[in-house]
């Protein structure tokens, strides 16, 4: 069978993308990170990395204000460490090796123990032998359900992301000098959840929660729907006050390296009839990544009757009284080879933040980019001198765009702000959330070489 024709699991089995979910509100159990194969082509690739041996990670599943229990079991040579992507969670939780724990070593179990505040699309990923362990296959989704249900009849998540094979399955190199000085080193196989175009079933004329999670080290996907009356509903977790144009094959829209997108859409009444997920790649028509298909007796749903998102309870910045602080992102001077410890190094420095690249994780005397008081608003503005995109992730705490010198920018709360070429982007935030703060590119050759650093926010 022809893997753009694998159909996985009918409605209520979508959203657990056919290849498991583990609910982790009431208990915990454990994730073991551990050597994985599956055939991401016609070929098995062995050397993958996942928390299952022959499957992809799986969606985790959480609620908001419910206390979640993950411990991480490392059964892999190397050592590892797990960050929760856009979860604002205790510091000592957020995985980040030397800043916020040490590594998990091979045989080691860390308890990661948090009570998410918000609701909303996340994902997780190593932060430590980065590059080695995210572009093998170790990423994965993180759904928080709102406390109230909004209505939707299933739920259907997407995880893109690229991966770097032989003709006969086995890995590329995961990434190339020449590469980590441009744009990064693409995959050349795309899929969605380990597979080349699956097909998802839902209910005719249902309502689906359509959550979509970039988590590729590189790739910024350029995507539409196509056949479906549909909006955006959230944007990195966060659900959209504003109203957000649906993108078009003529005007996509940008998902770079850690961002996420929620739609609600409406199924075709008709039997068979079809949703696409496309995408834009380079010297390409465009290309359906997923398919959602309508199967079974139609509903009679609108968009209409769900009930908006409840809005996460954040703080919103005092722009009148907050204090300004500048990062300029773009290429390193001459710098010697970075010291990352146990957690992996590239081997060479070509990025910087201020013009200092990054000297490593397990480097002594590095400094915060910025300190900033607990509670008080700040205004980062963030310049990029390079050619080429930057998706900056900060972790910890949630911020919103209010200017840049390119495009408007709708107020949309994010962790994640995608940085054009030249393009001078102003946020806004409060520093309520305390600790040392991962503050990084999230195309990982790009923070591997130097575009890293940290907020600390006393």
């Amino acid at each position: 069978m022809n893997r753009r024709e694998f159909l996985l699991g009918s409605g209520a089995t979508a959203g657990a993308l056919g290849l498991g979910c583990i609910g982790l509100a009431a208990g915990a159990q454990e994730l073991v990170v551990q050597p994985a194969s599956f055939a991401l082509r016609d070929q098995v690739t062995t050397g993958m990395v996942s928390l299952s041996p022959d499957a992809p990670p799986p969606v985790l599943h959480g609620k908001q204000g419910e206390v979640m229990r993950l411990p991480v079991r490392n059964t892999l040579p190397d050592y590892t460490a797990m960050h929760w992507h856009g979860l604002r969670i205790p510091n000592d939780m957020d995985g980040v090796p030397y800043l916020t724990q040490m590594p998990i070593g091979p045989g080691e179990v860390f308890d990661y123990e948090f009570t998410p505040p918000d609701a909303g699309t996340y994902w997780y990923h190593p932060h430590c032998m980065t590059m080695e362990q995210m572009a093998h296959g170790l990423t994965g989704v993180l759904v928080i359900a709102e406390a109230a249900d909004p209505g939707f009849d299933s739920e259907q998540v997407i995880n893109l992301r690229d991966f770097r094979l032989n003709d006969d399955g086995s890995f590329l190199p995961a990434y190339t000098a020449r590469g980590a000085a441009r744009a990064g080193t693409f995959g050349n196989v795309q899929t969605v959840n380990w597979l080349d175009g699956p097909v998802y079933d839902h209910v005719a004329g249902s309502l689906v929660r359509l959550r979509v999670v970039n988590t590729d080290t590189t790739r910024i996907y350029k995507v539409h729907l196509n056949g479906a009356e549909a909006r955006i509903i959230a944007w990195d977790g966060h659900p959209v006050e504003v109203d957000f144009p649906l993108p078009s094959a003529d005007d996509p829209l940008l998902i770079g390296p850690g961002q996420r997108v929620d739609f609600a859409l409406k199924m075709p009444l008709g039997e068979g009839q079809t949703v696409d997920l496309m995408a834009k790649f380079p010297g390409q028509p465009n290309r359906s990544m997923t398919r959602l298909r309508a199967v079974g007796a139609p509903v009679s749903r609108e968009l209409r009757e769900l009930r908006p998102l409840p809005v996460n309870p954040t703080t919103k910045p005092d722009l009148a009284n907050a204090e300004l602080h500048e990062f300029v992102f773009g290429w390193t001077p001459e710098g010697g080879e970075p010291t990352n410890g146990f957690c992996g190094s590239l081997g060479y420095n070509f990025w910087s933040i201020n013009r200092r690249p990054w000297p490593g994780d397990a480097a002594k005397g590095v400094g915060p980019l910025a300190t900033l008081q607990r509670g008080k608003s700040y205004v980062l503005r963030l310049r990029n001198e390079s050619p080429n995109l930057h998706p900056i992730h900060l972790h910890g705490l949630a911020f919103v765009p209010i200017k840049s010198n390119l495009r408007p920018l709708p107020p949309l709360l994010t962790d994640t702000m995608l940085l054009l070429k030249d393009e001078v982007v102003e946020i806004a935030l409060v520093a309520d959330n305390p600790g040392d703060w991962a503050f990084h590119c999230h195309v990982i050759e790009h923070q591997k070489t130097g575009l890293t650093g940290y907020i600390r926010v006393d």
